[in-house]
């Protein structure tokens, strides 16, 4: 048997099918691409008889798509795979997923008919499908609670009948893993031409077990696994890809081949939760905010000395740049002096003790403290604003060049200088780093904004590197220009600039 696990993503029909979560084709198309980049098998990029736009959809994302198959899906009706084979004219590689109810309960009392008719229905859609589409998928829709002897009785008629992907759904997320695991063993077994087709995982998470399932699943021979970015779906949500992929990367002694490229996951998963206006939980394994975050202090004292001892993935092999220390009233020295120093803050050993009692202070009245916070204690303590914005006038527009006139106060003189750029921003940036005399790398720049009522505010987080070392900046005003020179000003005074050179031809304003 082959230890490749083929990932079947399902986020642009199964997990759009959240209600208020609908996308347009080019949504579609662009994450459809992603995840050609990220490495699935097989993208089902839709419903084709569903509605025009599912079938506009599809269209649109076979053109765009290059090597993953592209899959529509269709009920066992004529029409319907008709259809789904127009819609997938133009893919490179194509596949129809189609089926049929499995479960008595679905017999009976959604089709009013008997396992033998529904049997027969369903060997004969795999036929005709096969007539238009080379690779046929099949659904035995509620397998979870079907009984076994029929289910491996319908799996082997329409592996006969030409399936090459049988899919075992957990439609009502019924099952428990070992009952789902048995139930693969059960076919894996008991169909004669096993060998003919792979057998595939579609589990739903309504008893919080879809991952689970589809884990026990593949131990028990199955090779697909239909899966959804951010475990998005039907009520309670399909398996997570995230999930699923990064079990079977972390256990590697299950010797089980993943093509996914981990790094590329969370990135991805940011997308789908902007797209489709759903926030990911924080709690949310491998990919919410809180996946690789620590606020204890015993957990983040052990994460500082060494990541292992807290976690078992690193965050950047899914793609989170970093494990995040949160700092809480439970937070340690360890974890303050780590983030004091990534703001640029070096504190003396025998100054950390009355540092960490105002950390403590504020940190009892505010269930998180962030770097605006440590800002606030740091200030006036071991940092003291030498050099300070006197004045700034930006000229901009359409059809002018973006200048920046800044008056910096150092050391009791009011220096002054101006300067183009490619924006405001930058024109006044330039013209403090001409002021400074000193190299400076603008590494990140981040703008928040909030309005209240009357009037904007904005707020500038940058960090700026000086002689490979960074330092954090904030600046608040009303005019986003403004906070952005102060929150580079901001940067700039934690680097122990005392006495600049001053660019004799920045003028000397006043003494």
């Amino acid at each position: 048997m082959s230890n490749k696990i083929f990932f079947f993503d399902t986020t642009l029909r199964d997990g759009e099918q959240v209600p208020g979560c609908q996308l347009n084709t080019l949504e579609k198309v662009e994450i459809a691409k992603q995840l050609e980049t990220l490495g699935v098998d097989v993208i089902e990029a839709g419903f084709p008889i569903s509605s025009p736009g599912d079938f506009e959809s599809v269209v649109a994302i076979s053109r765009a798509v290059k090597y993953p198959i592209i899959c529509g899906l269709t009920r066992a009706v004529e029409k319907d795979i008709e259809v789904a084979a127009e819609s997938l004219r133009y893919a490179k590689r194509k596949r129809i997923h189609t089926g049929i109810g499995a479960s008595d309960y679905h017999i009976r009392y959604k089709f009013n008919s008997t396992r033998d008719q529904v049997l027969e229905r369903g060997v004969a859609a795999v036929k005709y499908a096969k007539k238009l589409v080379e690779d046929i998928e099949f659904y035995c829709e509620d397998a979870g609670r079907a009984d076994d002897e029929f289910l491996a009785r319908m799996v082997e008629a329409v592996i006969a009948a030409g399936a090459t992907v049988v899919n075992i759904p957990d439609t009502t997320g019924y099952c428990l893993p070992e009952q789902y695991g048995r139930k693969i063993r059960y076919l894996m077994d008991k169909v004669k031409n096993i060998d003919k087709a792979i057998l595939s995982c579609h589990c739903h998470n309504d008893l919080g077990m879809a991952t689970a399932n589809t884990i026990a699943g593949v131990l028990n021979g199955a090779r697909q696994v239909e899966v959804t970015i951010n475990g998005i779906g039907e009520r309670a949500g399909n398996t997570s890809l995230e999930e699923v992929a990064m079990i079977l990367k972390t256990h590697k002694h299950l010797d089980l081949r993943v093509d996914i490229q981990t790094q590329r996951i969370y990135p991805l998963s940011l997308l789908v939760s902007k797209m489709m206006r759903m926030p990911i939980q924080p709690n949310k394994a491998i990919v919410g905010r809180n996946a690789f975050a620590h606020s204890s202090g015993i957990h983040q004292d052990g994460v500082l000395k060494n990541r292992e001892n807290y976690e078992i993935i690193d965050p950047e092999m899914v793609g989170v740049p970093e494990s995040a220390i949160i700092l809480t009233a439970r937070s340690g020295k360890a974890a303050l002096r780590h983030h004091l120093e990534r703001l640029g803050y070096h504190v003396a050993k025998e100054d950390m003790v009355d540092v960490y009692e105002k950390f403590l202070q504020m940190a009892d009245s505010k269930k998180e403290i962030n770097d605006e916070d440590l800002v606030k204690i740091m200030d006036g303590e071991i940092t003291h604003a030498q050099i300070e914005l006197h004045r700034l006038q930006v000229t901009c527009g359409k059809s002018l060049s973006p200048t920046a006139t800044v008056e910096l106060l150092i050391d009791g003189q009011i220096i002054k200088c101006s300067e183009t750029g490619n924006g405001p921003v930058n024109a006044a940036y330039r013209a403090i780093d001409r002021i400074l005399k000193e190299q400076l790398e603008l590494e990140e720049f981040l703008v928040q904004s909030s309005i209240n009522r009357s009037y904007d505010t904005a707020k500038v987080h940058v960090k700026v590197c000086h002689k490979n070392r960074s330092f954090v900046g904030f600046g608040v005003d009303t005019d986003i220009v403004t906070a952005s020179v102060e929150a580079y000003l901001n940067a700039i005074n934690k680097m122990g600039i005392t006495a600049p050179f001053i660019d004799k031809k920045a003028a000397l304003v006043e003494g």
